[in-house]
């Protein structure tokens, strides 16, 4: 899940974090009260959407007096901010966040994931802050300092150090410094984050530290223990057929091929997709049923793949252990009826009940081609989307 950034800094001062002063505005007048609130004579304007990459979008802007304040929110709200990370089809800027201007120093790039490799929370940073990390990774990789932190041992002052060394800290701000980690690193634990990214990390001209940017991303399935965190959910950012999706328990994710995908367990899921895309077409979706899927739970599952205008084939693949063959035959049988089934589909079923299960899909009376094996449904999923588009 994540969070707009006026939401994330909001969770960073929590634990001591230094940010810059700001105050989130959903109309013009309400931006002006804040620049006003904070007084000074340099505010920063900034499109809130979840999407990186705002500045380069004319999303950030400076304003000098409180009449740019207001013209600038003019500008942005209801505007569709388009960047590297939205797509083609952008997000529209439903409020902004007006912060203090800060007087810049330097520009320093941190972060904080877990290394899916040795399950150990990591910190990047690197000298070349404000800038796409992808990028610097791509064009400068040794300006990329990775430090990985044993969950045995925890945060130690070592790792400030060696950090503070390869950022070029002056010496004076050591110990700013590693308060700054510590707290980072309490912050990501203590929410169940899965990212932190500051970028950039700025030494001000009075030499402070503070977090100038902040995206946090979090574990949806820690959520149940952080209900705070879980009200941050801001719905605007989220995909209308995801929401839909979580609300019956369905793991769902849309992508951007022409083949729809039902599967029970992320694995089998995964699967699936890469062998539509071996076999020469796409996926239009990762859609994970569970296993314990009843039949309600299929039939709106079935429904929602169809629901999209892109899907021209769906592929059903089912290895029935804990979830009966008959239930998902059953709730496919339903939802196709119900959908006034339009598109080919492909069924693979394997396990618990599987010949009831194939059995109840000959006798529907629906066009449901079985398939013997994974490949043999992708093959076949493929070449009928492909005759029908012929």
């Amino acid at each position: 899940m994540n969070i707009h950034e006026y939401q994330a800094k909001q969770v960073l001062a929590k634990y001591a974090v230094p940010v810059p002063r700001g105050q989130v505005a959903y109309t013009p007048k309400e931006a002006v009260a804040a620049a006003q609130g904070l007084g000074g004579k340099l505010w920063v304007v900034k499109a809130q959407i979840h999407a990186g990459g705002r500045g380069k979008a004319g999303g950030v802007k400076l304003a000098k007096t409180l009449d740019e304040v207001e013209n600038l929110t003019k500008d942005m709200i209801g505007m569709t901010l388009i960047t590297h990370q939205t797509g083609p089809e952008g997000k529209v800027v439903k409020r902004v966040y007006i912060e203090e201007g800060t007087s810049i120093s330097k520009e320093l790039y941190l972060s904080l994931v877990v290394d899916r490799a040795s399950s150990w929370v990591t910190f990047i940073v690197s000298t070349e802050g404000g800038m796409d990390i992808e990028e610097v990774a791509h064009s400068h990789p040794e300006k990329i300092i990775k430090l990985a932190v044993d969950p045995a041992s925890g945060i130690q002052p070592f790792h400030a150090r060696k950090m503070a060394f390869g950022l070029g800290i002056p010496k004076e701000l050591f110990g700013k410094f590693e308060h700054f980690i510590n707290s980072i690193y309490a912050a990501f634990i203590d929410t169940d984050a899965s990212q932190v990214e500051i970028n950039p990390l700025v030494i001000t001209a009075n030499s402070d530290l503070l977090a100038l940017d902040a995206k946090f991303n979090f574990d949806e399935n820690a959520l149940f223990r952080h209900n705070d965190i879980h009200e941050l959910r801001d719905p605007d950012e989220e995909d209308p057929m995801e929401q839909k999706a979580a609300k019956f328990g369905l793991s769902y994710v849309k992508m951007d091929g022409s083949i729809g995908c039902m599967v029970n367990g992320a694995g089998l899921a995964m699967a699936t997709m890469d062998i539509i895309q071996l076999y020469g077409s796409a996926p239009a979706n990762f859609l994970d049923v569970g296993g314990g899927a009843n039949k309600e739970k299929v039939g709106e599952a079935f429904k929602l793949i169809l629901s999209d205008p892109n899907v021209e084939g769906i592929l059903v693949n089912i290895f029935g252990g804990i979830m009966r063959c008959d239930i998902i035959a059953e709730g496919i049988i339903a939802a196709a009826r119900e959908v006034n089934l339009h598109v080919p589909l492909v069924v693979r079923l394997e396990g618990t009940n599987v010949e009831l299960g194939k059995k109840m899909l000959a006798s529907s009376g629906l066009a449901i081609t079985p398939a013997d094996n994974l490949a043999d449904a992708a093959e076949k999923i493929v070449a009928a989307v492909k005759r029908k588009a012929a």
